[in-house]
């Protein structure tokens, strides 16, 4: 008989954000500069504190860590969360390799085969990945550019409960988006989750980057939903920390928890090193993340105003995160995003996004629609900004 891979691997989806890589390498090898828009990796600095925990290490071996996490990290963690109300304990957190494997075991100590999971598209386009991993059935409801994205009305979410829905999967702030929820959705949304009795999966990464005078709101902070919430976190967009792979799981839920850590042995332990920067990185002072916040308020001005000024290009202002979902007048963002990097550039220069298409569920929505970063420097994001516009009038495929 044939060698076969499994029904996961081929339904396992490619990375829609990824795809676009060689063509970009191709690029660059003509000696065209390529502004990249396309992936939400910083240019930010991490904190120094994060670098000299690593710098100083003292050990002369490295052994495994705990498989729930280092304590004095747990522990440093837990008074993050208790000076931003959130009021856990290191045993009610379990440290993961990033913020996808926090979500990858929260859904598999969860759900079952077939169970349904209602997400809000668009979405993160590996929560597509993590429930091909889990054989678990997403449920999107959609949410319209026109009204920034906001979370959609508790009619929406009755309308896809059924007896196999698990749970319901929030970013907060929004990425592809950027929407911040507001905290009466967020409480209409318990609401819900208390009267259907499901679980929330809350992915908070994003929690400094919100751009109102209002704290965030965390679903952590939803009263009498202490058993319902599960807090995904991670440390690579908060520090600028990307390739160090650290994340949390956090639940007063105790059955949850137990499980969690019996996954968390299976593959032992996250890593040393990076639960050690982490550590360290608690130790940041709020003067970093205030700079941090108002470098990215200008970025964010400086793109979304020069992305409306472009013809029949429509972009909300987002107030979380450092992505935006831009509508664009062309006939299909797939085919543009490679034009742009295969056959497109000004003054030797051009501009890499991710077609938007790959962060919906529903088969043909986010076609003339790309998420866009700004994660450059200004003078950069101007740069780009001109490309975009300069490509826009150039594109074949047109629609205005």
């Amino acid at each position: 008989k044939m060698l076969t891979l499994s029904r996961k691997a081929d339904k396992m989806p490619a990375s829609p954000i990824r795809k676009l890589v060689p063509y970009a390498e191709e690029a660059k090898k003509r000696g065209v500069k390529v502004y990249h828009l396309n992936i939400g990796q910083p240019d930010i600095d991490s904190p120094k504190e994060a670098l000299d925990a690593v710098r100083n290490l003292k050990e002369t071996y490295i052994p495994y860590p705990h498989s729930a996490g280092i304590e004095s990290y747990r522990r440093g963690l837990a008074k993050y969360y208790q000076n931003i109300n959130i009021n856990v304990n290191e045993n009610e957190i379990n440290i993961t390799t990033g913020g996808s494997e926090s979500l990858q075991i929260a859904l598999a100590v969860t759900c079952n085969p077939e169970d349904e999971v209602i997400v809000i598209e668009p979405f993160y386009t590996n929560y597509n990945s993590f429930a091909v991993q889990n054989d678990i059935v997403l449920k999107p409801i959609s949410t319209k550019i026109e009204d920034g994205f906001a979370l959609p009305s508790v009619d929406e979410f009755r309308k896809v409960i059924t007896p196999k829905t698990k749970g319901i999967i929030i970013c907060n702030p929004g990425n592809p988006t950027g929407t911040l929820y507001t905290k009466e959705s967020l409480m209409e949304l318990g609401k819900i989750a208390k009267e259907n009795n499901l679980y929330i999966y809350s992915d908070e990464v994003y929690r400094e980057f919100c751009y109102t005078d209002e704290p965030h709101f965390s679903c952590m902070h939803l009263e009498g939903l202490e058993q319902n919430v599960i807090l995904l976190d991670s440390v690579s967009k908060r520090y600028s920390m990307c390739g160090v792979r650290i994340g949390a799981i956090v639940s007063k839920n105790k059955a949850v928890m137990n499980a969690v850590l019996r996954y968390a042995q299976a593959r032992l332990c996250s890593p040393a090193i990076g639960q050690i920067a982490a550590e360290g990185a608690l130790q940041t002072p709020q003067s970093y993340f205030d700079a941090v916040r108002e470098e990215y308020i200008n970025r964010r001005d400086v793109m979304i105003e020069a992305l409306n000024k472009m013809e029949g290009v429509l972009s909300p202002m987002p107030m979380g995160a450092f992505y935006t979902i831009a509508r664009l007048p062309v006939d299909d963002s797939d085919k543009f995003a490679q034009w742009l990097l295969e056959e497109f550039q000004y003054e030797n220069q051009t501009v890499m996004v991710a077609p938007a298409a790959g962060f919906y569920a529903t088969p043909g929505k986010g076609r003339d629609e790309v998420r866009i970063a700004y994660v450059l420097k200004i003078e950069d994001l101007k740069n780009a900004m001109k490309c975009l516009e300069v490509a826009l009038k150039q594109y074949p495929g047109r629609t205005i």
